[in-house]
Formats: structure tokens, C-alpha cells, sequence
């Protein structure tokens, strides 16, 4: 099968906002919507090619005349071409909803003929929309849909998830104890979201996501009233679930990883020997992780808090953390902590964790990293 994808845009509430009438008749009525150029022109850069499908409903009636909507549209093409961005077809169906015909979306009927044709790639093409009626379409005609606008994503999101191939995953674990919802996307740095109801651990979550490199949201709904074990574990479990199942086969990643830590200050990092190798100026203490996503479970740690608790965090439960992380992730993890401030300990191992998956999640091409055929 031909590798040409196609890109099936909706027009209002997509392209362009949509009016409260749901009717684009006059020049003043058209606005594109934000960043609606540029990831279209990322779109057509990546190999795209782009077919407008749009419901316009009554449009030839006294109700809608043709001069009403050629006006606008014509200006609308001619914007996007300004920018590069050429449409190779531009479908229009103009019947009514209570006519029920298989032209109008979501049916299929305007777009019969892409079909009948094996000369495009139905998984590497989409159909981008507002409403459920274009999910519907995509599904019909065997694509991805991908929503956009005020009940969806913002067109940076799409053309990221169009033209990034990136690595994401959601994982919702639910247990007696609690209910854990974790997303990841490891090729869109982005702040993280997190919420455990422990707020020193939330913190320390956030290092992972903001030194990782990766975008990280969670939220927990745990039995905090009996202790943290139950969160802190099931937290673990799920995250290293989401990191597994986003990296999929695991091609081209750098799958080795090493960081060392000075505990106490923020940023930057600044590389020593080896581009795997990172220190951080944190004070009095020194942490070392190693780690190696080998597919198979393992973590060694080798350190000793001097309080119990840091916040809410009962430092007993930190590398049981990182243990829990390794079981579901695959990992081997080598964590050693030395210090003084528990505050400074606890910090450096998930800054140092962090910073080794920065450099082992790390796309570097599309070999697999390993003899064995498999990881």
C-alpha cells in the first residue's frame, strides 16, 4: 500500500470559528481558528494532503445563498494559500439534517470514491473535526478522528499527535484502595499535573515529569485516612505502566541511563563525561542512579534517610517507590543516596531518577537497542 496520507478537515468550528448561527454568510462572520496556519503547514511538511469535508447545511437556498458563502470561503482559500496550505479537493454537501442522505456527514457518501481507492494509507491518515458527527465520519471511513476546539485539542496538540509520531499513553488503575489516572507523552515536554493528595510527594512526582522530559498528569483518589502506602505504591505502579506501554516496541530509545546529583539546588544541568552523565549542585548530598530499561525488573538501593518523614512523605516509602516503578516499567534501577538533609535525599533520587529516563526515554533513532531481538 502507497504511503500517502490524507488529512480530512471539517471547516467551521475547525478550520474556522463557528457563529452562533452556525452559518458563515459574510466576510465579518470568518475568523480562523488560533494556530490553525502553522500546524497545517506542519501538516503539509510532513507529506499530508488535505481534503476539506464540510456539512453546509441548505446552502443554494433563499435561506443560504451561494453568493453568501463564496464570498467568504474564497477569501478563506486564499489566506490559507497565502501560506502554502492548498486543499486537493474541497467537498461540500448541502442537503438538510431531516433528509437523511449518506452524503452529509457522517456519512460517507462524498468521500465514496477515497473508498474505492488502495492508493492512500488508512492508518497513517485522520479526519480532524469539532463534533461527534466527524469522529463518526473518520470512523466510517476506517481513520483516526481527532477533535479539535473548545470540546477538544488545540491545533498545536493535533499536528503534534499528526506529525511527531509521539510516544503517549493513559493508564487508570483501580484497586480496593485507590484510583489512579496517569497520562503520559513522552516526545511534548510540557508542566506537569499532578494531584495525590500528599503534597510533598506531589512535588516530587512533578520532578520526575519536569526532569524526565516528558508531559506527566496524575491523579489520585486514595485511603489517605488509613496511611500513603497504598498511594505511593499504586502512583508507582501506574506510572511505570504508562511509561511501558508508550514505549511500545522500545525502538531507537537510548535504553541506558545515568545521573548523578549533588542534592540542594534547581537547575541547570550540566553535563560532565559522557552526554549521559549529569550533575546537579544540591549542597551536602550526592545521589547516583543507573538505570537500564532492560524489560526486566531489578532495583538495587543503597542509602539512609535521617528522619522518618519529609512532609507527608514517610521516607521509608521512597524506595519502595522506585522499586514499584521498576516492576511495572521493566526497569533496573540502581539508586544510592548520601547526605545529611532528608529533604535534600529524597529530592536528588527523583531529580536523579529523572534525569537518568531523560536520557534513556531518548529517541535516537529506529534500531533496537539490544542483541537479544527483543527488550
Amino acid at each position: 500500500m502507497s504511503a500517502r496520507k490524507l488529512l480530512f478537515v471539517d471547516r467551521d468550528g475547525c478550520l474556522i470559528e463557528e457563529p452562533a448561527d452556525e452559518q458563515i454568510d459574510a466576510y465579518e462572520k470568518l475568523a480562523l481558528l488560533p494556530g490553525v496556519i502553522a500546524a497545517l503547514q506542519r501538516c503539509v511538511a510532513a507529506g499530508y494532503e488535505l481534503v476539506m469535508v464540510s456539512n453546509q447545511d441548505g446552502l443554494g437556498t433563499d435561506a443560504f445563498p451561494e453568493s453568501a458563502f463564496e464570498g467568504p470561503q474564497r477569501l478563506l482559500l486564499q489566506v490559507l494559500e497565502s501560506q502554502g496550505i492548498r486543499f486537493r479537493e474541497i467537498l461540500i454537501d448541502r442537503s438538510l439534517p431531516h433528509e437523511g442522505r449518506d452524503t452529509r456527514k457522517p456519512g460517507v457518501g462524498m468521500a465514496r470514491h477515497y473508498l474505492a481507492d488502495d492508493g492512500w494509507s488508512r492508518a497513517a491518515s485522520a479526519v480532524v473535526g469539532d463534533r461527534d458527527t466527524d469522529l463518526q465520519f473518520a470512523a466510517n471511513l476506517g481513520v483516526r478522528g481527532l477533535r479539535v476546539g473548545a470540546q477538544g485539542m488545540p491545533w498545536i496538540e493535533i499536528a503534534h499527535l499528526l506529525c511527531d509520531a509521539p510516544r503517549i499513553a493513559r493508564v487508570e488503575r483501580v484497586t480496593r484502595e485507590t484510583r489512579i489516572t496517569v497520562r503520559v507523552d513522552l516526545d511534548a515536554p510540557r508542566p506537569p499535573r499532578v494531584h495525590s493528595g500528599l503534597g510533598y510527594f506531589d512535588h516530587m512526582l512533578e520532578q520526575l515529569g519536569k526532569h524526565g522530559g516528558f508531559a506527566l498528569e496524575l491523579e489520585a483518589r486514595g485511603d489517605l485516612e488509613i496511611d500513603e502506602h497504598h498511594t505511593v505504591e499504586d502512583c508507582a505502579l501506574a506510572l511505570g505502566q504508562a511509561l511501558r506501554e508508550a514505549l511500545g516496541d522500545k525502538r531507537g530509545i537510548g535504553r541506558y541511563g545515568d545521573a548523578e546529583v549533588a542534592a540542594g539546588a534547581t537547575d541547570p544541568a550540566v553535563p560532565t563525561t559522557g552526554a549521559a552523565h549529569v550533575r546537579l549542585p544540591m549542597d551536602e548530598s550526592r545521589i547516583c542512579a543507573l538505570l537500564d530499561l532492560s524489560g526486566r525488573p531489578y532495583f538495587v538501593f543503597d542509602g539512609r534517610f535521617p528522619r522518618e518523614r519529609v512532609g507527608d512523605l514517610p521516607t521509608e516509602l521512597v524506595p519502595h517507590f522506585f522499586r514499584s516503578l521498576c516492576d511495572s516499567l521493566g526497569a533496573n534501577l540502581h539508586l544510592e543516596v548520601r547526605g545529611e538533609n532528608a529533604h535534600h535525599m529524597v529530592e536528588g533520587c527523583f531529580k536523579a531518577v529523572a534525569r537518568a529516563l531523560r536520557t534513556a526515554l531518548r529517541r535516537e533513532g529506529d534500531v533496537l537497542p539490544s542483541t537479544k531481538g527483543v527488550l
